[in-house]
């Protein structure tokens, strides 16, 4: 019987602080973030790795303080110009590029600020000496490659994220076999699903290792 074409349905992440996974991986970033009001300085930094959860927990943040959100390339000093004071405010993803005199403007600036970047603030670039010492003297905290717990638990999140409840071994025997990498889990978990929609069928162990099997993961 031939197989059923899913229909492309759209699957939209849990991406709550209270959906967010708390691991020793990113511990201190998740402490920080949940204390504001209450920080120790007006800006911070999330930073680490593609995966690590740098966006989901800053959204989060974002969410919760009002922020406006934006990302470095984008960031000019006239968008700084018209922030209404005192505005929480999201950059999402500083690197090299990013324009100086906007960033610099913006740090200056009163208002609870939070940076997200794969690196830390004191690697990042600056040709601006006084930019340069911002970058040294900021908060910064890691959010490190997720370990296998913590990929464990993101994994049965995607499932939930997609309505399935499936039951342990699935999730054991998919970090047994798939790439211990949140972008590989997630795109697993995608086929997974796609291929119990078209087939009609259960998320079960057998159904994985028929797919790890033809994807030469087995």
């Amino acid at each position: 019987m031939p197989s059923q074409i899913p229909l492309p349905l759209t699957t939209t992440p849990a991406l709550t602080r209270a959906d967010f996974i708390v691991a020793p991986a990113n511990a201190a970033a998740v402490a920080f973030v949940d204390s504001f009001p209450r920080w120790p300085a007006p800006a911070g930094v999330l930073h680490g790795p593609p995966g690590s959860g740098k966006s989901h927990l800053a959204g989060a943040w974002a969410k919760a303080a009002g922020a406006v959100a934006i990302d470095a390339g984008a960031l000019t000093p006239s968008f700084v110009a018209a922030l209404e004071p005192g505005r929480a405010v999201l950059v999402e993803d500083v690197a090299s590029g990013t324009d100086e005199m906007a960033l610099f403007a913006l740090l200056n600036q009163p208002g609870p600020r939070l940076l997200t970047a794969s690196e830390p603030p004191a690697a990042w670039p600056a040709a601006l000496p006084d930019l340069k010492s911002r970058f040294a003297a900021l908060l910064a905290f890691p959010l490190w490659a997720p370990d296998e717990a913590l990929l464990t638990a993101l994994a049965r999140k995607l499932f939930t994220d997609r309505q399935l409840t499936v039951p342990d071994p699935v999730v054991m025997r998919i970090m047994r076999s798939v790439e211990r990498s949140p972008a590989a889990i997630r795109d697993f978990v995608a086929r997974v699903d796609a291929r119990a929609l078209a087939e009609k069928r259960p998320v079960t162990v057998a159904l994985v290792g028929e797919l790890l099997s033809e994807e030469g993961l087995s």
